[in-house]
C-alpha cells in the first residue's frame, strides 16, 4: 500500500510542477489524472469484488469436464439431441431459445455487477461534468487533457495492481 501512495504522491509532484506553465494546462492534465485514475481503480476494485465473490461461492464458468472438451471441443461425439420430425423448423428453434435464453441472462445478470456498481460509474459522472465544466469555461485544452488521461490510466493500471496483489 505504501507504494502506491509514494506513486501517487511523486505524480501529482509531477502534475503540480506544471502550475509552473499554466494554470489551464495544470488544470487539464489534474481532473483529466484524476478521473482515468479513478475509473481504473474503480474498475478493477469492482471486477477483484466480482472474482472474490464467485471464487468464494465455488462457481465455475464451465462445468464440463476439462478432458472431454478438449477432446471433443464441437461436442460432436455426445448423444444426439432427438428432435421431432414432424415439429415444424420454427417450433424447434423457439424450443431451442427457450432453452439458451435463461443461461443468456444468468451470465449478464452475474457480470452485470461489476459493470454498473458505485466504483465505475462515479468516476465516470466525474470524468464527464470535469470535461464539461472545463469546456464551458474554456479552459479546456485537448492535448494537455488527453495527456492526463494517459498518465491517469498508466497511473491506475499500476496502483490498482500493487492495492489488488495485497488483498
Amino acid at each position: 500500500m505504501t507504494a502506491s501512495i509514494k506513486l501517487f504522491t511523486v505524480m501529482q509532484a509531477a502534475i503540480a510542477l506544471l502550475l509552473f506553465v499554466s494554470f489551464p494546462f495544470f488544470l487539464n492534465v489534474e481532473i483529466a489524472f484524476l478521473s482515468a485514475l479513478s475509473i481504473i481503480l474503480g474498475s478493477m476494485y469492482s471486477y477483484a469484488k466480482l472474482v472474490k465473490r464467485r471464487v468464494n461461492s465455488g462457481e465455475t464458468p464451465l462445468s464440463d469436464d476439462v478432458v472431454e472438451s478438449i477432446d471433443d471441443p464441437y461436442d460432436l461425439y455426445s448423444d444426439p439431441i432427438a428432435y421431432d420430425d414432424t415439429k415444424a423448423l420454427k417450433e424447434i428453434i423457439k424450443e431451442e431459445k427457450k432453452r439458451i435464453k435463461p443461461q443468456t441472462f444468468k451470465n449478464f445478470k452475474a457480470g452485470s455487477s461489476a459493470l454498473v456498481s458505485w466504483y465505475r460509474i462515479v468516476p465516470y459522472l466525474f470524468l464527464v461534468l470535469g470535461f464539461i465544466a472545463l469546456n464551458n469555461n474554456r479552459l479546456l485544452l485537448l492535448l494537455p487533457y488527453l495527456s492526463g488521461l494517459g498518465l491517469g490510466i498508466v497511473g491506475g493500471y499500476f496502483i490498482g495492481k500493487q492495492f489488488i496483489q495485497k488483498s
